[in-house]
């Protein structure tokens, strides 16, 4: 098991972590009632915190940064010398803590996306995991809420007592959720992105080669052109220039760490 704390990564705190880490990090805090946000960062995710320091401090704030994506697994290794032999993939991190949790008698609560997805989600998740308690589970409203809507949709999650609640709202969406609702929630909350799709088996996973070589960003863009291809053809460039600014110049990603948000955005 690895689990050796943050690292920076273009004024992120990365953790460097492999799965069975992350999956104690988060039973041990779903077992003691404690809140922990925990996201799977991928270049999107990475880019947007560079972008927006209000987003780079929640993400400073997060108990689990993991990376999700290939780049950040060799951003960990070229900038801190940390050689961790695979990713911590969002999909993949949520059937293991589903297996933890069924095991451990620790409900999970699903948030997000559509009923057209939760309901094939939450089918094949008790079918895999028979023992897997789903507390609850309710769909995104694509939109801001008042608070008084968030503080009902925060009151019906807490009625089904969940230990762990999965978020898919997309990024920086679900983030935003995690981090303004987590301490209220009292568990961990887990922004997993594009899992709930690929566990309802509504979208298809890239194949191993690509995952294990980085190019899961263009399987996904043949499969959704149009509502990725800003995201990839420009973000990834992006990234790569700032890994190289942080390679020459480690210290200019050191001092900001963000700024904090003066108000609530309420995304749900």
């Amino acid at each position: 098991m690895i689990d050796r704390g943050k690292r920076n990564v273009l004024g992120i705190g990365v953790d460097v972590i492999d799965y069975a880490g992350a999956v104690a990090r988060i039973l041990d805090a779903a077992t003691a009632g404690r809140p922990l946000m925990v996201s799977a960062l991928a270049v999107h995710g990475a880019m947007t915190g560079v972008f927006d320091r209000f987003h780079r401090y929640r993400l400073n704030q997060f108990g689990l940064i993991v990376p999700d994506g290939q780049p950040l697994r060799w951003a960990l290794d070229w900038l801190h010398g940390e050689k961790l032999g695979q990713r911590v993939y969002g999909p993949e991190l949520m059937q293991r803590v589903c297996a933890a949790s069924a095991e451990a008698g620790v409900p999970i609560y699903l948030y997000g996306s559509r009923d057209e997805v939760l309901d094939p989600l939450e089918t094949n998740l008790r079918r895999r995991y028979p023992a897997l308690i789903v507390a609850g589970r309710s769909a995104s409203r694509f939109r801001m809420v008042s608070d008084e809507e968030n503080r009902a949709i925060l009151a019906e999650i807490r009625a089904t007592r969940p230990g762990i609640v999965f978020v898919g709202l997309g990024c920086p969406r679900q983030e935003v959720f995690a981090f303004e609702n987590a301490e209220a929630l009292g568990c961990p909350v887990i922004a997993v992105g594009a899992a709930f799709d690929f566990h309802a088996g509504l979208l298809r996973q890239a194949p191993a080669w690509m995952q294990d070589r980085g190019l899961e960003w263009l399987f996904r863009l043949t499969q959704e052109p149009g509502r990725l291809w800003k995201r990839y053809l420009l973000l990834n460039p992006a990234f790569c220039w700032n890994l190289i600014k942080q390679i020459v110049r480690p210290a200019s990603f050191e001092a900001d760490r963000g700024q904090r948000p003066d108000s609530r955005s309420n995304y749900a």
